[in-house]
């Protein structure tokens, strides 16, 4: 009875010591998650020079810690630790499916980052966590909701940003002009965004979970409320600067500009924090959950989980991606302040949205595409689709080859552990 205690107390031993590394590793492809996104946050700051780089990646870490005080619902967590069906896969089997996936995604961003191209780590991971799945049980181990809804933000993700940035840049061209067509718009942002806070408020549950005396303190800084007013004040503050840009001449306008960059890329930072944050936090707690069910559960978020990924994804960012800048910043179109401000803005709507919708986007899809279409407004050669072929090649084959890559080291791993 003794050696069989000892002998329990061993194997708990190295079953804990597996899921430290797992964590460790984890947290890894978060600080590098960071550094390989960081050019994300920053391209269109660094390329205007509103900042230097060292200012910039400085700036977006700080906002993407920052967003560990407002994104507290984490659904996209939920929905990347659901990617693998944990009635099939479970225990020690789905520890090293989730060891597999993250050696398998480390390695390609970091190939990635090596090579300059702007791949999504997101991709990386979702492709890589599902490929070690199938590996070790078929194609029914596999969430398809979320495989599916992932794929398809592949194209929607930068076909949405794109958009919006096109609209927001028109929106400003067309500000510049004497009329009343800009100032309409302008007016009916204001209202709209006072009717969307108004019927998208939760009073309730503010009352019942903030931390802060005051009613109205309770109310703004309850989490589901506060990354919607953060949101909507971005677009104020927009909408009240077109009112008097056509005022302004051509220096003027420009320095305003680059002060707006600041407000727009931070935003963007906060967005990139939330999502991306947020897709390691479901992978910890996917381990946790393999490592013993009855004591953790996807209902209940570990407090150091959230904390940890923050704190990772934001000294990932400090540490930056100068090649990949490079890539966004100046090869796919020429950006100004005023292009600056529209991508960065249509971005963080964009990250924001899905966010609330749990869906697990990419920063990089969404943001490149922002940035081809403020360089659509000029003209459509103004963007160099070569550049921007090749990256969608590289989005692309991100979640296939991550799988293929994570498959074969499940094989080598499953022998092993």
């Amino acid at each position: 009875m003794l050696a069989f205690t000892n002998g329990s107390i061993k194997i708990n031993k190295t079953i804990m010591t597996f899921l430290i590394v797992i964590i460790a590793l984890a947290l890894i492809f978060d600080y590098i998650n960071g550094f390989h996104d960081a050019a994300n946050s920053i391209a269109t700051v660094v390329s205007t020079k509103v900042l230097t780089p060292t200012q910039a990646v400085i700036w977006a870490a700080m906002f993407n810690f920052v967003a560990f005080f407002i994104f507290k619902d984490h659904g996209v967590a939920n929905t990347i630790a659901k990617t693998v069906k944990t009635d099939l896969v479970f225990g020690h089997q789905m520890m090293i499916v989730i060891f597999s996936g993250l050696i398998a995604a480390i390695f390609w961003n970091l190939l990635t980052w090596w090579f300059g191209i702007p791949s999504s780590s997101s991709h990386a991971l979702v492709g890589a966590f599902s490929g070690a799945a199938i590996a070790y049980g078929g194609l029914e181990t596999v969430n398809s909701v979320v495989i599916y809804k992932t794929a398809a933000f592949i194209l929607l993700a930068p076909v949405v940003g794109m958009i919006i940035a096109f609209i927001i840049s028109l929106w400003f061209i067309h500000s510049f002009k004497k009329g009343w067509v800009p100032k309409i718009i302008a007016f009916t942002i204001f209202i709209g965004v006072a009717v969307f806070l108004y019927y998208n408020m939760e009073f309730n549950a503010a009352k019942l979970k903030s931390d802060f005396d005051n009613y109205y303190l309770k109310v703004i800084f309850y989490g589901k409320n506060f990354k919607w007013i953060l949101l909507c004040s971005i677009l104020v503050i927009m909408a009240g600067f077109t009112l008097f840009l056509n005022t302004l001449n051509a220096n003027r306008a420009n320095t305003w500009f680059k002060r707006l960059q600041l407000v727009s890329s931070a935003a963007f930072s906060i967005g990139h924090g939330g999502n991306d944050a947020q897709k390691v936090m479901g992978i910890i707690m996917a381990a946790l959950i393999a490592y013993n069910p009855q004591l953790y559960s996807l209902d209940h978020m570990e407090s150091w989980v959230p904390l940890a990924c923050y704190t990772a994804i934001a000294l990932g960012t400090m540490s930056g991606g100068w090649k990949i800048v490079k890539t966004m910043g100046t090869r796919i179109t020429k950006v100004t302040p005023f292009e600056g401000v529209a991508a960065e803005t249509a971005g963080a709507i964009t990250l924001f949205v899905t966010e609330a919708l749990k869906i697990p986007v990419s920063t990089t899809h969404t943001i490149t595409g922002s940035i081809i279409g403020v360089g659509a407004t000029k003209r459509l050669s103004a963007v160099r689709w070569g550049v921007t072929v090749n990256l969608l090649w590289a989005w692309i084959i991100t979640i296939p080859v991550s799988g293929l890559l994570a498959g074969l080291v499940y094989l080598i791993a499953s022998r092993i552990l």
